[in-house]
C-alpha cells in the first residue's frame, strides 16, 4: 500500500516513518483493497502533554475514512488510529459481503 507521510510544522525522523509505513501495512490483513493512504503528523502548540496529532486517511474504492487521533507520542497515536481505522474496515468489508 503506498503511504504518504507527512509531517507538519517538525521533521519526522526515518524511525517514525517506518513505523507508520509497518503500521499501515498491516491495514490490509483487514481489507486488500485499499488503495493508498495519507498519514498528517502534527504537534499543537500547547502546554498539554498529549499535544501530538495524527490524522490517517485511507482512500478505498469509491469512498475515504479519516481518522484523526491526539496523544502523548506519535507512536501511540498511530497505534490508535489505526486500530479504529481496522474496525472500520472490518465493517465496510462485511457490508460489502452482505450486498454481494
Amino acid at each position: 500500500m503506498k503511504v504518504n507521510a507527512q509531517s507538519v510544522n517538525f521533521t519526522a525522523d526515518g524511525k517514525l516513518i517506518d513505523f507508520v509505513q509497518k503500521r499501515m501495512d498491516k491495514l490490509e490483513l483487514f481489507y486488500d483493497k485499499v488503495i493508498e493512504s495519507d498519514v498528517y503528523l502534527k504537534v499543537e502548540n500547547t502546554s498539554a502533554k498529549e499535544n501530538k496529532i495524527v490524522e490517517i486517511m485511507v482512500f478505498v474504492p469509491r469512498d475515504k475514512i479519516m481518522v484523526k487521533k491526539q496523544c502523548k507520542s506519535f507512536e501511540e497515536a498511530v497505534d490508535s488510529a489505526c486500530s479504529s481505522l481496522e474496525r472500520q474496515l472490518v465493517k465496510k468489508k462485511e457490508k460489502l459481503r452482505a450486498n454481494a
